[in-house]
């Protein structure tokens, strides 16, 4: 390879060749969102979770950034920014893994594998340890509630389902109608 832009370039089009569905961000190819699919016999199969992958100028040489934009609960998984302990991605990164390595291995493993004893989600780790179904029930709970087609094409989706008591502020009448009614 010539070039790190060139094998950037090459990563992102084998990924958007694959059966990847890949979102750039701002028209590049530095940044964009790539739809992952939970691994098949494990707790999050299922789930569709949107994953945010930036490109340092480095790549390969530099690992990509990931982070999952829709919630899921894992230990290695912070659940407020999506950001991803992974210790192949984080710390053992080589030119010789690419994008597809991401996805196809290093993210399946992460959710087959969960490593509690280097947490970002502690509760996660913690419910894990102490109790393994009660863990499993709230990992299928966040996947039946997070990760659907519905929460990564509608953002809002994922918002207003988090207390649906709540409102979320839009009025649920037509727009012919006026608000409030006049005093008798």
């Amino acid at each position: 390879m010539s070039s790190p832009s060139k094998r950037r370039d090459m990563d992102v089009m084998k990924l958007m060749m694959s059966d990847y569905t890949v979102e750039p961000i701002n028209d590049g190819i530095t940044e964009f969102n790539v739809e992952f699919h939970g691994p098949k016999e494990s707790l999050y199969e299922g789930g569709v979770w949107k994953v945010r992958v930036e490109l340092p100028d480095a790549y390969p040489y530099k690992s990509p950034s990931i982070g999952f934009l829709n919630k899921i609960f894992h230990p290695n998984v912070d659940e407020l920014s999506g950001s991803v302990c992974l210790d192949v991605i984080n710390q053992s990164w080589s030119p010789m893994f690419d994008l597809l390595n991401v996805f196809e291995v290093f993210l399946p493993q992460l959710l087959l594998y969960p490593n509690p004893s280097d947490p970002l989600n502690g509760d996660a780790a913690s419910l894990m340890m102490k109790d393994q179904k009660q863990y499993e029930q709230k990992v299928k709970e966040y996947c039946e509630r997070y990760a659907k087609r519905e929460n990564i094409t509608n953002p809002e989706a994922e918002e207003s389902s988090d207390d649906d008591d709540i409102s979320d502020g839009r009025s649920t009448s037509s727009d012919d109608e006026v608000a409030g009614h006049p005093d008798p």
